[in-house]
């Protein structure tokens, strides 16, 4: 008799761990598929810049990356991007690439033009590629960015002039996909004027910084890993985005920032690593 109650108290026991297991497991699964990915962190950086001229203290870019237009990316979560965004009031909007997996079909054109096409800066959203985007597509990603007010800046330099003044927002084409020209980019940059320099791939620091050119580099890529164990480094991080994953970076007299980006790829889940929207507010050293 006893060892029947304690076989009947052992399988209550057993029977109320699984269902408690099984009860944590969907919960993390949704929370790590549904929660976290679709929870935006704004991540507000002030950057005190030497140099900086008056005419742009209090200057505001704000970043995202990694858009990823595919089944984890619907219209509906990319219009909240494109809102927090513009609530922002940004005075350059900067996207550091792969704006699609896999695929440049008519609904991800759709997709990307419909809503992109909404970002109200200031004064301009710039653009580079990214090695997704030239794996699929990258006449087509073009195309979308024409189409949507996007100027893209791979290989090239827009400047904004305030008076005597200047800021140059730089940018080099993907670096994995082999595209990269920073030669041609510091041939284009005006000899005066700040400058910071968009890359999709955040490793690229190492080469920009030596030209001691740029006070900053953003870039993106790394995903922040995704799936961040807490007091790790990620631990799947893809090539050129091992050195500097995620964050602020000093690297010789440039700063490297990298964006953890709002989209993803497979597995189609984040944790410990929310999706980011960086927002970058320029201040002059000699501020009063």
């Amino acid at each position: 008799m006893k060892k029947r109650n304690k076989y009947k108290k052992f399988s209550v026991w057993l029977g109320n761990t699984f269902l408690i297991f099984s009860l944590l497991l969907i919960l993390s699964i949704i929370y790590v598929s549904k929660i976290e990915p679709n929870w935006f962190e704004i991540a507000p950086i002030n950057l005190t810049i030497p140099n900086l001229p008056k005419t742009f203290e209090g200057f505001k870019i704000v970043q995202i990356s990694d858009i990823h237009a595919d089944d984890s990316m619907t219209q509906k979560k990319l219009a909240k991007i494109v809102r927090i965004i513009d609530k922002q009031q940004p005075d350059i909007v900067a996207i550091t690439g792969d704006f699609t997996t896999k695929k440049t079909d008519v609904a991800t054109t759709t997709l990307l033009e419909t809503t992109l096409r909404e970002l109200s800066p200031k004064e301009k959203t710039v653009a580079v590629l990214g090695n997704h985007d030239h794996w699929s597509d990258a006449n087509q990603i073009r195309n979308i960015l024409s189409n949507s007010n996007i100027l893209d800046v791979s290989n090239s330099v827009y400047t904004l002039e305030r008076g005597q003044d200047k800021l140059n927002i730089a940018g080099v084409d993907d670096y994995w996909a082999n595209k990269s020209r920073l030669d041609l980019v510091l041939q284009k940059l005006p000899a005066d004027g700040i400058a910071i320099l968009l890359v999709h791939e955040p490793d690229f620091a190492d080469i920009s910084s030596v030209k001691d050119r740029f006070i900053l580099q953003i870039s993106g890529h790394s995903h922040g890993g995704q799936v961040k164990i807490p007091f790790r480094k990620p631990s799947v991080l893809p090539p050129y985005a091992k050195k500097y994953p995620s964050g602020l970076y000093q690297v010789g007299n440039m700063i490297q920032y990298t964006n953890r980006g709002v989209g993803m790829v497979k597995p189609l889940v984040r944790f410990n690593c929310r999706p980011e929207i960086t927002v970058f507010t320029l201040n002059s050293s000699d501020r009063a």
